[in-house]
């Protein structure tokens, strides 16, 4: 006779069938995303249900963030995904992939009756052995800045191949290359701003130097101002109440009310009147601008953009190297923001301010034109993805081999390793190295060439001393990667092989899945 002991609506698996439910979960949430993982990847079309919203993606991150998940396994690898893209911003698939292959090959282990712990042991071996092999191989171009730079591009190429942007990979790799380089180092990517613009085709998009604001400039003002002095402000300029806290008053005439409004008039004058003395000519504010005071404004021959909202104005004031001001009685404390020309552009159809030559270079906008709204928002993801692994290759120079290469090096490492180690380890050692040659054969799968054949040529190729051999999915044959330029971020690769190897290790230690209600206040026993 069992004694139950949960309260209602707790239900317990143990063991197998726990651990089983957490493979099955990962496996899952992998097979899921493998399709698109490749320069011949497809994309997944997402549809929700409640708002009829449909996203078309094949980032995985995107995608695992859209899905509700309600396996708890399946919610860790949909963690690692959104990591690995907030620290590098790609490789998202390929982390979700490697750590479903991992817990595969486990299952087939805990099946042979190996004890979850000696896998672990194996795997954290195999994870030390792959990464020590994937740093001998890594090329570090960083003191020579034209190699650099071609490294860079082909980082580019190699990223946006499996991207929507693929067709016209050459030109959005330059584009986000120059744009990179243009931060100097700094990998804070709010100084690249990108702007969607419905119409056109993707090769319409262009890399402006500068700042675009979706804003214009206030009635009968200038078009175009050059060395610009900027008051970037958060305050409201709409007519300044007068205000009297919770009375209302009546006023027996109109002039009295005539009276009432004067003051208040008075009030927008003097306000006006402060922001003249800090010498500028332009001002930018986060409110709306009414009438009356845009028109002291013109008169003064001060230009006027009003209601940047929230990002803009924050990015001017990073990009100008001013600061928001909400008050102006200090004109000597406050930060301008300084550029050489402002103008008023025209992109698609619709009315734009430039700032040009602003203080600070590091600025520019990226404009990106498509056809469809779901055509654009793909085309920011991949410019982002593209941007985040650029700006951490400039933080770390080095660089490894794609089209499955880095993958075979680290197997045949983690293999050696294996062939070294003795007990029930050394198969969880060749288990990781299998799972890592899952990769590549994915890459062959999902561009529809034979699997076995290319991978083993592959495998044979790197294991006979040409560690540079690769997959060259166009044509179907093992190719010198170094020459195609299939080049990957050093960074990039290790945290794939690192956060997947922890994913899995942190599933492979459950033995147990509670899943009970949480205390409502009801339930205070």
């Amino acid at each position: 006779m069992s004694v139950q002991i949960f309260g209602d609506k707790v239900t317990e698996e143990r063991a197998e069938n726990a651990r089983l439910s957490a493979f099955v979960g990962a496996i899952a949430v992998g097979d899921l995303v493998k399709t698109t993982l490749g320069p011949k990847g497809m994309d997944k079309l997402l549809q929700s249900a409640s708002t009829g919203q449909s996203l078309v993606t094949n980032d995985g991150a995107t995608i695992l963030k859209a899905i509700p998940l309600d396996n708890p396994a399946a919610k860790v690898l949909v963690n690692i995904s959104k990591v690995q893209d907030d620290e590098v911003g790609d490789g998202t698939t390929s982390v979700t992939v490697l750590a479903a292959e991992l817990l595969r090959e486990a299952e087939k282990l805990i099946d042979q009756k190996i004890h979850p712990q000696t896998i672990i042991e194996g795997y954290r071996i195999s994870c030390k052995a792959a990464i020590d092999a994937l740093d001998k191989v890594a090329v570090d171009n960083g003191l020579n800045s034209e190699l650099f730079k071609k490294d860079l591009l082909n980082i580019a190429r190699t990223t946006l191949s499996s991207k929507i942007l693929s067709q016209d990979k050459e030109y959005f790799a330059k584009l986000a290359v120059d744009a990179i380089l243009r931060l100097k180092g700094s990998t804070n990517l709010e100084r690249i701003q990108i702007i969607k613009k419905i119409g056109g085709k993707l090769s319409d998009s262009f890399l402006d130097e500068g700042f675009i604001l979706n804003k214009r400039f206030g009635v009968d003002q200038p078009k175009k101002i050059e060395n610009c002095r900027i008051l970037i402000a958060n305050t409201s300029m709409d007519t300044d109440k007068v205000k009297i806290f919770g009375a209302k008053f009546k006023v027996d005439s109109t002039s009295k009310l005539a009276d009432l409004e004067k003051a208040e008039k008075l009030k927008m004058k003097n306000k006006v009147e402060k922001i003249k003395k800090f010498d500028i000519n332009c001002f930018i504010n986060r409110q709306l601008i009414y009438d009356w005071p845009e028109q002291l404004f013109s008169d003064a021959g001060i230009n006027t953009i009003e209601h940047a909202d929230f990002e803009g104005v924050e990015r001017l004031a990073l990009v100008t190297g001013g600061e928001v001001v909400s008050t102006f009685d200090r004109p000597e404390k406050a930060k301008l923001g300084y550029c050489d020309k402002i103008e008023e552009i025209i992109i698609g159809e619709d009315v734009m301010t430039k700032f040009s030559g602003c203080k600070d270079g590091e600025a520019c906008t990226i404009v990106l034109r498509g056809a469809t709204e779901q055509v654009l928002d793909e085309a920011e993801r991949s410019i982002h993805d593209a941007l985040s692994v650029l700006s951490q290759t400039t933080r770390e120079t080095k660089t490894v081999l794609g089209g499955g290469c880095s993958e075979m090096i680290m197997s045949k490492a983690v293999e050696q390793v294996a062939q070294n180690s003795e007990g029930k380890k050394a198969l969880a050692i060749e288990s990781f190295a299998k799972a890592l040659r899952q990769l590549p054969t994915i890459l062959c799968d999902n561009a529809g060439f034979d699997s076995s054949e290319l991978v083993t040529k592959l495998r044979s190729s790197i294991y006979n001393g040409m560690i540079t051999s690769g997959l060259d999915l166009n044509n179907g044959k093992i190719a010198d990667m170094r020459e195609l330029g299939v080049v990957e971020s050093y960074k990039l690769k290790f945290a794939v092989v690192n956060s997947a190897s922890e994913a899995a290790e942190v599933l492979l230690r459950v033995d147990n899945i509670i899943r009970a209600k949480p205390r409502t206040a009801d339930r205070n026993h």
